[in-house]
Order: C-alpha cells, then sequence, then structure tokens
C-alpha cells in the first residue's frame, strides 16, 4: 500500500514521463534497500539460532561425557546428575533446533522475494528505457505531423506564390531600369556606334555561314555567295544611312 501510494503521488507530481519513470525505479530501488536491510537482519536471527541451537547439542555431547568420567571414577549420582543435564540441553537443543529450522524456511522465502523485487527492478529500468524510447517517437512523429499539416495548408503555398510574384514583379523592374538606363544616358553617338559594329558582327556571321555552307557543298561556290555578300553589304549601308539621318535630324 505504501509504495502504491507513493506511485499515485508521482503520478499526479509529475507531467513529464521521463521524470515519472526516473521517480518510480527510485522509490523502487529504495524500498530494494529497505528491504534488503530487513532480510539481512532476518538471516542474522536466523545463523543466531542455528549457533544456539548447535551449542546446546554440544553441551548435551559435553554432559554426556561427564556421565562417562563419572560412571568410570565410580561417581554414579554424579553421572545421574550429568545425565540430567545432558537431557536438558538436548530438550532445549531440539525446541531450538525447531525454531531454527521454521526461522530459516522464513528466511529462505525473503531471499525469494527479495531476488524476485530486484529482478522486478530490472525490469522495470528496462521497460523505462523501452517507454522513453517510444516517446520520444511519438513526439518526434507528433511533430513531423504538424510541420506536415502547416506546410500542406493553402496558405503556406499562397504565401509562395505571392513572394515568387513579388520577386519576379521586382526582376522586371530591375530589367526595365536597367534598360531606361542603356537607353538614355551616356555617349548617344557611342551607343549608335556599338549597335553598327554589332551589325557588323552579324554580317560577318553570316559570310562565315556562306563560307561553311561552300565548304560543305551546300551552297556553289562563286555568283550565290558573292549576291549574298553584296546584299549583306548592302543592307549593312543602308542601317549606316538610317542611323545618320536621324543623328542629323536630332541635330
Amino acid at each position: 500500500m505504501l509504495f502504491r501510494s507513493n506511485v499515485n503521488a508521482v503520478i499526479s507530481e509529475f507531467e513529464q514521463p521521463e521524470k515519472m519513470l526516473n521517480q518510480i525505479i527510485l522509490d523502487m530501488r529504495s524500498q530494494l534497500v529497505k528491504a534488503k536491510q530487513q532480510v539481512a537482519a532476518a538471516i542474522a536471527d536466523e545463523k543466531r539460532l542455528q549457533d544456539q541451537t548447535r551449542q546446546e547439542l554440544k553441551e548435551a555431547e559435553d554432559w554426556e561425557r561427564r556421565a562417562m568420567l563419572a560412571v568410570q571414577q565410580n561417581q554414579d549420582e554424579l553421572a545421574k546428575q550429568a545425565l540430567m543435564r545432558r537431557t536438558e540441553h538436548i530438550s532445549r537443543g531440539e525446541q531450538m533446533q525447531l525454531t531454527w529450522q521454521a526461522h530459516k524456511q522464513e528466511t529462505d522465502r525473503l531471499k525469494d522475494s527479495l531476488r524476485s523485487l530486484n529482478d522486478n527492478i530490472e525490469e522495470a529500468n528496462r521497460k523505462k528505457n523501452l517507454l522513453l524510447a517510444k516517446q520520444r517517437r511519438t513526439e518526434a512523429q507528433k511533430r513531423i505531423n504538424e510541420t506536415m499539416s502547416h506546410i500542406s495548408e493553402k496558405s503556406a503555398f499562397e504565401a509562395f506564390a505571392r513572394m515568387e510574384e513579388k520577386i519576379e514583379s521586382n526582376e522586371r523592374k530591375v530589367k526595365a531600369n536597367a534598360e531606361i538606363d542603356e537607353e538614355f544616358s551616356g555617349d548617344r553617338l557611342a551607343n549608335d556606334f556599338k549597335k553598327l559594329e554589332a551589325g557588323g558582327a552579324n554580317i560577318s556571321a553570316e559570310m562565315q555561314l556562306i563560307a561553311l555552307k561552300q565548304k560543305m557543298g551546300v551552297l556553289p561556290a562563286g555568283a550565290q555567295a558573292n549576291n549574298k555578300a553584296l546584299g549583306a553589304g548592302r543592307h549593312a549601308e543602308e542601317e549606316t544611312v538610317e542611323v545618320e539621318e536621324i543623328h542629323d535630324e536630332k541635330k
């Protein structure tokens, strides 16, 4: 009853399973220490009864030897007294032996109970470790489920969508500002020549493509290649004239 009431007090006091289980094990070990002390005292009593029994039987043997000595000395009266004393020790020894044997049986049962208590404590300690491991797994699963429920909520994805739109909008603004800066800042004449040079690069690429096709036999060498080159040259000249006219108009 005392141990059970202690367990109930521990359960009501602690809410965390680990603290509660550790306290239960501590209480069980405390009870084991007290039980060991009680069993040790019982074993000591049992050994004392055993020694007293042996002492009574030894006294009986001693008085028997004394009676034999008295008979050898023709002292029959002393021999009778010695035999009476021997009888008294035998009687006390037999009673003491019965008490000792009964006490020994009780002590043996106490030893068995003590071993069972110790085994139960070890088993409880193993169960405690398993329960704590199960509790940790349960808590981890709970956290995972909570996280998954938050992730699966529509609001989370809507937040991501809004953030994505905001980032893309900022990106478009940055590109637009860069395009404006490039178009309306710096030396415009230099920018026009850069465009012209880019067109020349395209012509160069066009010529290289025609040369490659002629090498591969896709285009015949001669008039067609020259006509394309001349056409490309005229196109470049027309772009140059247009650029110059734009400059004249702005001036």
